[in-house]
């Protein structure tokens, strides 16, 4: 693969971290942090997730010389939509509490966020998969060529996700601080994931029907 291939799907991976329905769910993890870094780190979780998830459905679909159905593509989105709305509806029940979390998160609490972060990112990942695998595939004869694109993809989205969780993470630690803002930037980052995932999985729904 030539090196301005390369750089392309780094730099297209890196794109890929800013769509609308990524940056949504990632807020609603990386509002709970108290830390720049933190957030940094759920952000690369993320990307690792979605990153294993394109890896497995591009090397099966590769193995099985196929492209991935047109309607199992739908229903990995719609799964994302849902998704959305829950991790939304979650963070608007848990904003009355959220200023009652302003210390440090435990070891637990650290291992259920990054848990959180790894499965949200595997679900985006299943629902770009087809798509990205079939760009690939039109690019690309070999199956090792087209793995290799894909994970150069899918470090770039993990850089992109950890440098926007981590710059995002600083000043909203900061504001974090204040039981006021703290409730107030829950329920903003809920009340957003819940509208991306309604408006995005209302015509999908209507697909499968």
């Amino acid at each position: 693969m030539s090196p301005s291939l390369w750089l392309f799907g780094l730099l297209l991976g890196m794109r890929h971290a800013l769509e609308p329905d990524h940056l949504a769910a990632v807020s609603t993890l990386v509002v709970e942090q108290r830390r720049m870094t933190s957030g940094a780190i759920l952000g690369g979780l993320w990307g690792l997730g979605h990153t294993f998830a394109l890896l497995v459905v591009a090397g099966l679909l590769g193995l099985a010389g196929a492209a991935m159905p047109p309607r199992l593509a739908t229903v990995f989105e719609l799964g994302v939509a849902v998704m959305l709305v829950g991790i939304g509806l979650r963070g608007i029940l848990r904003a009355p509490l959220a200023h009652r979390h302003g210390g440090q998160p435990d070891a637990r609490s650290g291992l259920r966020f990054a848990r959180r972060s790894l499965l949200v990112g595997s679900v985006h990942g299943l629902a770009g998969s087809g798509a990205l695998t079939a760009l690939v595939a039109s690019r690309l004869a070999t199956a090792p060529g087209r793995l290799f694109y894909v994970g150069v993809f899918g470090l770039g989205s993990v850089m992109g996700m950890a440098f926007l969780s981590g710059a995002a993470g600083w000043p909203l630690a900061r504001l974090s601080r204040s039981p006021i803002w703290s409730r107030v930037l829950t329920t903003a980052t809920g009340v957003m994931a819940c509208g991306l995932g309604i408006v995005w999985g209302v015509p999908l729904v209507r697909a499968l029907l």
